[in-house]
């Protein structure tokens, strides 16, 4: 199982974005944070610094949109060449014609869940969906601690990836750090976001290297 880091630029100068991206050369994906301040008490960038961005850096995007109308603005973000494009499940009131208008558009389609949001339910939309993301915090700040209680339902989701049969990434985000992402690579995630792991250390790109490295040897001590 590969194991990818996706740096978070909502610890990034957002004043030095391009610069940002640069630092970080072995990021696999960039994770772009939308908030609006509906959804979520907090509001940070949206389309225009998105396709902006899209212009300065060759790492593609992973637009994670924390939204109160995803269904009205996602289509948009694919559109724009983002590769992947996610939405919340508290927030879609249609999210089977959303997903595929992502892919419709060509980007990866991705399905968040909040902390307390449980998978089951949404079993039969895994057809739909490139990549699940699972919230390690409560959605809308950077910098929070890691939730243990979710390592659960990451088990549980990798399960039931696996019997579906699908090429599903196991999105991690939230609390991410040297501390919490090989129980997380134990549990079954194999992508994850790191905010201020990566960026607020002194080397951004060591600090994705041992990230990596650490999440593979989780993989490798449940073997």
């Amino acid at each position: 199982m590969a194991m990818q880091i996706f740096p978070s630029i909502l610890s990034a100068d957002f004043a030095r974005l391009a610069d940002e991206a640069a630092r970080v050369p072995n990021a696999d994906w960039l994770h772009v944070d939308v908030m609006d301040y509906h959804f979520v008490p907090n509001l940070t960038l949206g389309l225009p610094v998105v396709e902006s961005l899209l212009k300065s850096t060759g790492t593609p995007l992973d637009c994670h949109l924390m939204i109160a109308e995803p269904d009205r603005w996602a289509p948009a973000y694919a559109e724009a060449g983002v590769g992947s494009v996610t939405i919340h499940a508290e927030a879609a009131r249609a999210p089977v014609r959303t997903l595929r208008e992502i892919r419709k558009q060509g980007a990866r389609s991705g399905f968040a869940l909040s902390p307390a949001t449980p998978i089951e339910p949404y079993e039969d939309l895994l057809g739909e969906i490139d990549m699940l993301l699972l919230m390690t915090v409560e959605p809308g700040f950077g910098g929070q601690s890691f939730l243990d209680l979710v390592l659960p339902k990451i088990r549980r989701t990798r399960e039931l990836i696996d019997r579906h049969g699908g090429e599903i990434w196991l999105q991690i985000d939230g609390g991410v750090s040297e501390e919490t992402i090989e129980r997380c690579a134990e549990a079954g995630a194999d992508t994850f976001v790191a905010g201020s792991a990566v960026y607020g250390a002194a080397d951004p790109a060591a600090a994705i290297d041992k990230l990596r490295a650490l999440a593979q040897g989780g993989v490798q001590d449940d073997v």
